[in-house]
């Protein structure tokens, strides 16, 4: 044989002396080959220097991947998912379901400008989708492929997988925390869901009303906006800063800005640490001069100086029931996860 031509099955076969069905089970379905034939093609196969079928060929035969991608929320991409303390969680938690399930987790770009195609040419069986951006524009790309999706943070009715929590809830309990320490001064970090700097809302503008969120930050904003109600206060004369979690500057703009402040309510964990760090730099003290609330629940919260008050939901389990959703094929389910105020050192009474 040519040494410029690559071994088939037929090659390996007509070496052994069994044929081409013969080699294609000792790759496919050794246990059902008998163990002198197994050795006698594999034996063949190293002589050849064939090492196995194509996978390629096996994808067109079958139709299926065995792989399913996640679309990272918002303007992120694949690194920036890496990046954020929240998107490391959930990635281990769709891994950790693929790995039981011997299937394969493909980060996929979600930006602006390639989510459509993403979704048209990903080599996978399915998506888990970290926003509902263009919802309509993903799900009948998703759907002309027949493929299974889940979304998560916003709720697409009931014939679309999705998994949420309860963010005006737990913003409400975040204001109350607060409340019940005596702050009554606030500002609030939203989530920027595009690309570009802080978007500084100053109080009376109709702060509430964002430029770039989704049905989650929208949420928070109610449920703050309850809690402030409740103690006489109201969002529109709070200063909101429209910020992507990890911008470095954030922490700057709010202690310099609104100097007033005596508490920070944020969208993420990540925007909290931001802050955290920022306090240290400036040997501002926290609880004692400033008070920090996180929203996330992340492994890393419980390691920041001081550690961070959050409100907290289990983001593992939550990745984990995505890729579990796509796997089991089964009918479309709307989950809804509880959260939890986990209260650490980053809070604390209002400054006199």
């Amino acid at each position: 044989m040519s040494r410029s031509k690559k071994p088939t099955l037929a090659d390996v076969g007509r070496v052994a002396g069994v044929s081409r069905g013969t080699v294609s089970n000792v790759f496919n379905h050794p246990d059902v080959v008998r163990s002198d034939l197994r050795e006698r093609v594999e034996t063949a196969a190293r002589e050849l220097g064939y090492g196995g079928p194509d996978p390629r060929g096996r994808i067109l035969q079958d139709g299926r991947f065995n792989a399913i991608g996640f679309m990272p929320p918002g303007a992120f991409a694949i690194a920036d998912m890496i990046r954020s303390p929240y998107g490391r969680e959930l990635v281990l938690g769709a891994s950790l379901a693929c790995d039981e399930a011997g299937a394969t987790l493909s980060l996929v770009n979600g930006t602006d400008e390639a989510r459509t195609s993403t979704i048209r040419d990903a080599l996978v069986d399915g998506f888990i989708l970290g926003h509902s951006v263009d919802i309509d524009l993903i799900t009948s790309a998703a759907q002309r492929r027949r493929l299974p999706f889940v979304i998560l943070e916003s709720d697409a009715g009931p014939d679309i997988n999705s998994i949420r929590i309860d963010g005006r809830s737990g913003a409400l309990t975040v204001v109350r925390h607060l409340a019940s320490l005596g702050h009554r001064q606030f500002a609030i970090l939203s989530v920027r869901r595009t690309f570009g700097p802080p978007i500084v809302h100053l109080p009376g503008t109709r702060a509430r009303i964002i430029t770039a969120g989704f049905q989650l930050d929208h949420e928070r904003l109610e449920g703050f906006a309850q809690g402030l109600q409740e103690i006489g206060r109201s969002i529109d004369d709070v200063p909101i800063i429209e910020t992507t979690p990890g911008e470095p500057s954030v922490g700057a703009m709010v202690f310099d800005r609104f100097p007033d402040a005596t508490a920070i309510m944020t969208m993420s964990d990540w925007q909290a640490i931001t802050v955290l760090d920022e306090a240290i730099r400036r040997s501002i003290n926290v609880p004692g001069q400033i008070s920090v609330v996180g929203f996330d629940g992340t492994m890393e919260s419980a390691r920041t100086i001081p550690p961070l008050t959050t409100m907290a939901h289990d983001i593992v389990r939550k990745g984990r029931l995505a890729a579990t959703m796509l796997l089991s094929g089964d009918p479309p389910k709307q989950i809804i996860l509880p959260t939890e105020l986990v209260v650490r050192g980053s809070t604390g009474p209002a400054r006199k």
